[in-house]
């Protein structure tokens, strides 16, 4: 039973020390404050016993204190048809028209902006597979706009075979 109880003992070491290591991270985020990670804020609102709602506050930042940024991230998918032959980018952009979007097509990437009043989105979305530039074409209706871009065919080597004499 001896050597039950070391190796017990040797693992529940180990296990205690990775608690340790935890609480060592989480007070190192408590002193460095939340300026270097990701903001969150939220509420929650219950009715008290007295019938009255009760509002209580969590997060690492108050909704005044996040950073002043006007432009939005728009959400944004990208969906591949292999049988089609086809890559798809859905992007959600509310409260924009038609002419205020401009898409810009480099390499394997799509930069999408648009910006209407006091609404203004921009993204640049990687794309895994070579399309072809000139077949995409695009439609935006209520604030969804749609992508869609042909895969590029396979440039076959260029060159010539030349026969020895």
């Amino acid at each position: 039973m001896t050597i039950f109880d070391d190796e017990f003992n040797r693992i529940f070491k180990k296990m205690s020390s990775s608690f340790f290591n935890t609480d060592d991270i989480l007070e190192e985020f408590k002193t460095k404050g939340a300026s270097a990670g990701p903001y969150y804020y939220g509420y929650t609102m219950t009715v008290g016993p007295d019938g009255k709602p009760v509002v209580q506050e969590y997060g690492n930042v108050k909704p005044e204190l996040l950073p002043a940024s006007n432009t939005r991230e728009p959400i944004v998918d990208t969906i591949f048809d292999e049988k089609e032959k086809l890559v798809k980018l859905v992007a959600e952009m509310p409260g924009v028209e038609k002419s205020d979007v401009k898409i810009l097509v480099q390499d394997k990437s799509v930069n999408i902006s648009a910006e209407h009043g006091e609404k203004k989105y921009q993204v640049n979305v990687p794309i895994q597979h070579k399309v072809d530039e000139n077949s995409a074409k695009a439609l935006y209706t209520n604030g969804i706009l749609e992508l869609v871009f042909k895969l590029a065919k396979d440039e076959k080597p260029k060159g010539k075979t030349v026969e020895v004499e």
